[in-house]
């Protein structure tokens, strides 16, 4: 690796458009909030990353990454051993990714691309083929239409303290009356609040919620059959529908490569 340095911080002015960085972290670990100057790539090509940010959660396993807008302030938890490969960009070099935090289709070439960047030294040619290299990389650098495992967080204090309160105990029977009495509230009231301040509905925050605790527990080897029993599902058949439907593959196989 060049003997590169693993601090982020010497990421941020090298003169070029792309720094990368590789880093293998073990399961459990955790990067307390911080931001920085650049734009970042959060992805590992083993285990699955949850990246929280003001705006929510992302949890993405290996197909995936999550896009961090420069300046915006995250933390991240590793889910498994994971094998972190990040980028660090200036924001004018990449202008299909502005806006908030997102996630970023990662295809068996994108994959190797990274991989590659990693080994290149800060300060590469910046002509002939290490740039032809990142040029290239930056241009696969696009949005692409996949299921996001994204949890969004309220800035209301009083919903906010009931989605911790679903999030501590997910498969617990959460109906519109037993979360308006947490959060002392009626269910009207929280039938008008929760959709303006998240996008979504209680049902649609608590399975979420329940999907990125699935992630978390499959990442980890949980059997399938005791994952759907954790989350309060009747039958390990109706947790793989449910996840089949929302993140459009079945649970054993969401770590599994993208297709070339």
């Amino acid at each position: 690796m060049y003997g590169k340095s693993e601090q982020r911080d010497d990421y941020q002015d090298v003169p070029r458009p792309l720094a990368a960085m590789a880093r293998d972290l073990p399961d459990g670990h955790r990067i307390p909030a911080h931001r920085h100057r650049r734009a970042q790539l959060i992805y590992g090509t083993t285990g699955a990353i949850a990246v929280v940010t003001e705006q929510g959660t992302w949890v993405v396993p290996a197909t995936r990454a999550v896009w961090i807008p420069a300046g915006a302030t995250h933390a991240m938890d590793c889910i498994g051993a994971v094998r972190m490969r990040t980028l660090y960009v200036e924001p004018s070099a990449a202008p299909g990714l502005r806006g908030g935090p997102t996630v970023v289709s990662v295809s068996p070439l994108l994959r190797e691309l990274v991989e590659a960047a990693t080994r290149l030294p800060l300060e590469y040619e910046p002509v002939g083929r290490d740039a032809t290299l990142v040029e290239l990389l930056l241009h696969e650098l696009t949005p692409h239409p996949v299921p996001a495992l994204h949890l969004p967080t309220p800035a209301d204090p009083v919903l906010a303290a009931l989605c911790a309160a679903i999030h501590a105990e997910p498969g617990a029977h959460w109906t519109t009356s037993a979360a308006a009495a947490h959060a002392h509230l009626s269910p009207r009231s929280l039938q008008r609040r929760l959709p303006a301040a998240t996008g979504m509905t209680l049902a649609a925050w608590v399975q979420q919620c329940r999907l990125v605790h699935a992630v978390t527990l499959l990442a980890a080897a949980v059997p399938v059959t005791s994952v759907a029993t954790r989350l309060g599902y009747a039958t390990p058949s109706a947790f793989t529908a449910m996840f089949r439907r929302t993140l459009g593959t079945a649970p054993s196989a969401y770590f599994d490569p993208v297709p070339a």
